[in-house]
C-alpha cells in the first residue's frame, strides 16, 4: 500500500519535521564521519572537542545556531570550529526536505530516500579524507535498496534488478581492463559495492544518469587538478564522492530528466 502525504497542512507538517529532523541527524553525521573511519564508537564518549577534549554541552550543539552564537569557536578552548560541521547539517537538511518535495506521494520511499541521502553524505566525505568507504555503509544502503524495490512506484522491480547487474558488469570490467593497463588496482572493492547498491536502488535508467554525473564530474575535477599540478594525473584521487554525488542527484530528479530526454527524442 502507498501512503501519500497530499492535504497541504500535513505536507506543511512532514516539510517542518524533516527540516529539523534533518538539522538533528545532520548533527550526528558529523560525529560518524569523524569516529567510523577511526575506529571509534558513535556511540561513546559524548561529543567533546577534538582539541581540548572539553565535552560540548547540549546548548552548544544545537545545529546551526551554535555555530553562529559561538562564531564559529569552541567555548572553551576558542579553537576555530570547521565549517564542514555546519555544512553537513544544512546539507542533510536541505536533501531531506527535497526528498519531501519529491516522494510526498511516497511516504515509505520518501523516508528511504531520506536515509539514502544521509547515508551518502557520509560517504562522500570519509571517501574524500580516508579514501575508504567503510563496509557499514554498504549494508545500510543494500538494505534500503531491496526495500526500494517493493516501494519505488516510478520502475518495478525488473529494472532495479537490471541496475544492480549493470553496476557489477560495468564497474567489474572497467576495472579489470584500467587495471590491466595500468598494472595496478584502478577501483576499489568500495566503489564497486557502492555502485552495486546504487544500480539496486534506482534502477537501470537512474543508475545511467549517475554514472554519466560521476564520471563527467570526476573528469572535470581531474583535468582541473592535472592543470594545477604536474603530478596531477599520476596521483590517486576517490571515485566515493563522485558516485554518491551522482547517486543522489538520480535519486531526486533523475525520473524528471529521463522524462524530459524521452519527450526530446520523440519531439
Amino acid at each position: 500500500m502507498i501512503i501519500s502525504v497530499t492535504d497541504p497542512f500535513y505536507l506543511t507538517v512532514a516539510y517542518i519535521l524533516c527540516g529539523l529532523l534533518g538539522l538533528c541527524v545532520g548533527s550526528f553525521l558529523n560525529v560518524v564521519i569523524y569516529r567510523v573511519p577511526l575506529g571509534m564508537s558513535v556511540a561513546r564518549p559524548a561529543s567533546h572537542c577534538p582539541v581540548c577534549s572539553a565535552k560540548i554541552r547540549l546548548y552548544d550543539n544545537i545545529p546551526i545556531v551554535s555555530y553562529i552564537l559561538l562564531g564559529g569557536k569552541c567555548r572553551s578552548c576558542k579553537c576555530r570550529i570547521p565549517f564542514r560541521y555546519t555544512a553537513v547539517e544544512a546539507l542533510n537538511c536541505a536533501l531531506w526536505l527535497l526528498c519531501v518535495l519529491v516522494y510526498h506521494t511516497n511516504l515509505i520511499f520518501m523516508i528511504i530516500s531520506c536515509a539514502v541521502c544521509s547515508v551518502c553524505i557520509c560517504v562522500f566525505f570519509i571517501d574524500l579524507e580516508h579514501m575508504i568507504i567503510p563496509d557499514r555503509f554498504q549494508v545500510i544502503l543494500g538494505v534500503l535498496a531491496v526495500a526500494s524495490v517493493f516501494f519505488d512506484t516510478e520502475y518495478d522491480w525488473l529494472s532495479h534488478v537490471i541496475g544492480l547487474a549493470a553496476a557489477l558488469v560495468v564497474f567489474i570490467a572497467v576495472g579489470y581492463a584500467v587495471s590491466r593497463y595500468k598494472k595496478r588496482e584502478s577501483l576499489g572493492g568500495g566503489d564497486i559495492k557502492f555502485a552495486a547498491c546504487a544500480g539496486l536502488l534506482l534502477g537501470w535508467q537512474r543508475f545511467i544518469l549517475m554514472m554519466l554525473i560521476a564520471s563527467v564530474s570526476a573528469s572535470v575535477v581531474l583535468l582541473i587538478k592535472s592543470k594545477r599540478s604536474k603530478d596531477g594525473m599520476s596521483q590517486e584521487y576517490p571515485f566515493g564522492p563522485f558516485l554518491a554525488t551522482g547517486a543522489v542527484l538520480a535519486l531526486l530528479f533523475g525520473h524528471y530528466v529521463i522524462e524530459w530526454y524521452i519527450k526530446l527524442l520523440v519531439g
